[in-house]
């Protein structure tokens, strides 16, 4: 991709000399990019605007970089064939005619995927605009237009929309690193542009119009990669259409893909945006380095009424106004007239001159409990704007909270805006636009949170006994049988420590029912239909909750129905004996398949009127009690759970935070299951009990066929943690890294020699910046695994000092590996130990090889290496490639 993406050679095939054609655009604007040689490929003409033509690819003198490819659409299959017979090392299909036109277009995309299977050679498209990068003079598209350079770079799966947004930007000023329409997808996709731009010096902010996420898996990897220090905003239009399979739960009926699609952006530090307008909006102000800690906002303006519009603002999208200490309100008034507004807003009126606006901005910075600013000004009173701006500028810069501006008008506050703008200061023309901004920045912050909370597997000894509900899943399954009875589906949440009402006679339940009734407090009721021949699973009424006058009416109706069919149906319920208690609260926990993003987990408002109430979040699996928690957070019920009211006994809710984390470990545990509908559970004097369950099997996984993808997220692999010893005896813990390895990886390579690290970066030592950093430590552990050798014990003394690494995808056949120790401990056998680590897990993932770059100088290594069986292939500028076949 970097040589297609700079090329020094481009060939033009479909070129043409026709005006208007989409052939001689694409060659006037390659022959206007930069110096490279062109070659147009065209067999009906022997030159095309004085240049020579080639009759074919395989024609031209040399390997070309990128080719660009403008044909009919039933010609693009051999075209690309051909191109990779020739070296070609990347193409550009603009052609339309694929699997947007139906079955027969679709068919031509797979011929194409067939061609570039273990070819090499990578594909944007087809059915796209081409690639822009103004930074280096490249305009390998069709589009007559180009943009300045910038440190933005715009990915667009529409090409209509795509030119439209380039334009808006190019009329705002906007530079671009890159333009990037992909069509298709149907090799390079937002994942590898992800990757590729998160390298990219000249890249800052990554934007993207997404009408579908193509692979989910690696998108959800790279974006999570990059995020922390590159700001990924995706414009995603619509709902996803969801599966015509009809859902057989709560669970199944609610959360449809929007939701879906948020919840994933959260969990890998995306943000979402609406409009146009907000994307680039966004990709301004999002810098890493000055975010909020919190949505506490002080409003500082000069018009009380844009004050109050600011503040409805604030409570709409989320934020709270923040509450001035006393010591900020002495500073106010004394600083202020003594008819300011004495609270947040702070009114420093029509006629302040621009000393009150840099008194308040400066009192709100020093005050803790303000995490943002939002100063709004108007074209009144004694405050020149450029005067304002410039002071106000100034003091954006001494803190690191955001300062957001708003100067409303025309002519006359221009200059103001152009001094915020030049300073870096945002700065917007009305307060709702700032507002969104400050809360954008804010939800991105606390998105950022979420990429360090990556969940362990369950480790050997603490996993739940479940193979016994493996062999359950399939022993029902092999009697035709898909939806577990309600016995069964607790037996499994039973298992994974959730806590679960028992089973009662009738006898029981009547007098319970009793008891409630003289007490008068409401219960929830369930008669279940208990067939032992398993032939009726699905039987079973819910009352849900009844007050004590209709108890005995609901309890005698349905017993009256059940025994019509059923004599001896059995009653379940929460009132029994000295069970009986006030039921405070009624959830709903389940998960669902998503065709996209595979399972997910749900939480909200229960009972049998959930999805009229609509009250859920959803979550990407694995989940651990912060991400429980923040799940949690995102409803209404758990709002009215933290603050109960008067009364009412607040809910444990640390043991809703485990109770929803170990559903999460069940549903990783078993990708048999296609969904789980837990509802509801019920909340009593703060604890909280599962009433009722249904589980269902996904056939389709029995059968070795999935439909659906399982897990997008992958846990931290706690398999691969295991105490060594080296061959003088000192003790590591070999692990897999962590995000938090950041700062004893940046101690382990700062402290190494410039020989040891030359070995490493064979083509040259790159500067260890927090941004690369990063980079080497959150990864995500389906396409990336890097075991570090921890040394110490807690404190100052543990270090890193080894990490070897394996990078690749299984779908690809090959993965890379590195190995560096620190020079204090190699020849102690720690780079054998972990050569040898790396091939058990190439192994594991399905690898059908594995290669590594070796310089000639590192002899110990090429002597390693070839003692566990690598091979060398060949030696370019004195870098050794070795490879391991792995059968």
């Amino acid at each position: 991709m970097h040589t297609m993406f700079d090329p020094k050679s481009i060939a033009v095939i479909g070129a043409s000399e026709a005006e208007g054609s989409v052939g001689r655009t694409i060659m006037e604007n390659a022959l206007a990019s930069g110096g490279r040689t062109v070659y147009p490929v065209n067999p009906k003409h022997d030159t095309i605007l004085g240049v020579q033509a080639y009759k074919s690819i395989g024609e031209v003198p040399e390997a070309v970089d990128l080719a660009m490819v403008a044909t009919p659409a039933s010609t693009v299959p051999d075209v690309l064939a051909e191109c990779v017979a020739a070296g070609v090392k990347g193409a550009i299909v603009v052609s339309a005619g694929f699997s947007e036109t139906g079955a027969e277009g679709a068919a031509l995309e797979a011929r194409i995927r067939e061609v570039l299977k273990d070819s090499g050679m990578r594909l944007v498209g087809p059915n796209c605009l081409g690639i822009i990068r103004p930074g280096v003079k490249l305009n390998a598209s069709f589009l007559r237009i180009n943009p300045e350079p910038g440190n933005i770079a715009l990915i667009s799966q529409s090409g209509a929309l795509g030119t439209g947004m380039l334009d808006w930007a190019i009329d705002a000023h906007v530079g671009f690193s890159m333009f990037a329409s992909v069509g298709g997808m149907t090799d390079i996709d937002f994942a590898d542009l992800i990757d590729y731009l998160g390298e990219d010096e000249d890249t800052r902010a990554i934007l993207i119009y997404m009408e579908s996420i193509g692979n989910a898996r690696r998108f959800m990897s790279a974006a999570r990669g990059f995020a922390r220090n590159k700001p990924i905003i995706v414009l995603k239009p619509g709902r996803y259409a969801e599966s015509a399979k009809a859902a057989l739960s709560h669970t199944g009926s609610m959360a449809g893909g929007d939701e879906i699609y948020e919840a994933a952006f959260r969990r890998v530090g995306v943000v979402r945006v609406h409009e146009v307008a907000e994307l680039f909006h966004a990709a301004g102000v999002l810098d890493s380095n000055r975010l909020p800690e919190g949505r506490d906002v002080a409003i500082v303006t000069n018009a009380g009424g844009l004050g109050v519009m600011a503040t409805d603002s604030i409570v709409e999208y989320g934020g709270r106004l923040a509450a001035l200490s006393n010591e900020t309100m002495d500073t106010l008034n004394a600083a202020l007239p003594a008819y300011w507004s004495h609270n947040n807003p702070i009114d420093v009126l029509g006629d302040a001159p621009k000393d009150r606006f840099v008194a308040a901005v400066e009192a709100c910075i020093a005050d803790p409990g303000v995490n943002g600013i939002l100063l709004i000004y108007t074209p009144q009173g004694n405050a020149r704007p450029d005067e304002m701006a410039t002071e106000v500028a100034r003091l954006a810069h001494t803190t690191a909270k955001p300062v957001i501006t708003c100067l409303m008008g025309g002519e006359s506050i221009r200059n103001g805006r152009h001094i915020f703008m030049e300073a870096g200061v945002p700065t917007y023309d009305t307060p709702e636009e700032a507002v969104k901004t400050y809360l954008g920045m804010y939800r991105y912050s606390r998105n950022l949170e979420l990429l360090y909370e990556t969940p362990a597997e369950l480790a050997t000894d603490a996993a739940p006994p479940r193979h016994n509900l493996e062999a359950m899943l399939r022993r029902t399954a092999k009697h035709g049988r898909l939806v577990l009875t309600e016995e069964e589906s607790k037996r499994f949440l039973a298992t994974y420590g959730m806590p679960t009402v028992p089973q009662q006679t009738a006898a029981d339940v009547r007098q319970a029912l009793k008891a409630a009734e003289e007490i008068g407090y409401p219960v929830v009721l369930k008669i279940v239909s208990h067939d032992i021949t398993h032939k009726n699973a699905a039987g079973g009424v819910e009352v849900g909750v009844c007050s004590p006058p209709d108890l005995e009416k609901a309890y005698q109706r349905i017993l009256d129905r059940v025994a019509e069919r059923e004599p001896d149906a059995t009653v379940e319920g929460i009132a029994v004996q000295k069970m009986i208690r006030p039921i405070d609260y009624e959830l709903i926990l389940g998960m669902k398949k998503d065709r996209q993003f595979g399972s997910v987990v749900v939480f909200g408002a229960g009972g049998t009127g959930a999805e009229r109430m609509a009250d859920f979040s959803v979550a990407l699996p694995p989940l651990n009690t912060v991400l429980a928690r923040r799940m949690m957070e995102e409803t209404r019920i758990f709002k009215v759970m933290a603050n109960p009211p008067k009364g009412v006994t607040q809910p444990d809710l640390p043991a809703l935070e485990e109770i929803l984390t170990q559903l999460s470990n069940l549903v990783v545990d078993f990708p048999e299951i296609a969904e789980i509908d837990v509802n509801p559970v019920v909340v009593s004097e703060g604890k909280a009990m599962v009433v009722d369950a249904r589980i269902i099997i996904d056939q389709s996984v029995l059968d070795g066929a999935p439909d659906m993808p399982h897990l997008v997220v992958t846990p931290y692999p706690t398999r691969y943690i295991a105490p060594w010893r080296m061959n003088n005896g000192t003790e590591v813990l070999l692990r897999p890294i962590r995000p938090e390895d950041e700062r004893m990886i940046g101690d382990m390579l700062s402290t190494m020699s410039a020989r040891s690290l030359g070995d490493r970066f064979y083509d040259g030592v790159p500067e260890f910046t927090h941004a690369r950093l990063v980079r080497f430590t959150n990864i995500d552990y389906e396409r990336e695994i890097a075991i570090v050798a921890e040394h110490g014990k807690d404190g100052h003394s543990k270090r890193i000092v080894g990490v070897g690494r394996l990078i690749g995808e299984p779908e690809r056949g090959c993965g890379e590996f590195t190995v560096l120790v620190h020079d204090d401990y190699q020849g102690r056998g720690l780079g054998f130990k972990l050569v040898d680590v790396i091939i058990g897990i190439a192994e594991e993932k399905g690898f059908s090889s594995i290669i590594g770059h070796v310089t000639a100088g590192n002899k110990r290594m090429l002597e390693l290496t070839s003692e566990l069986g690598f091979k060398p292939e060949d030696t370019v500028d004195g870098v050794t490639r070795i490879c391991l076949e792995l059968g």
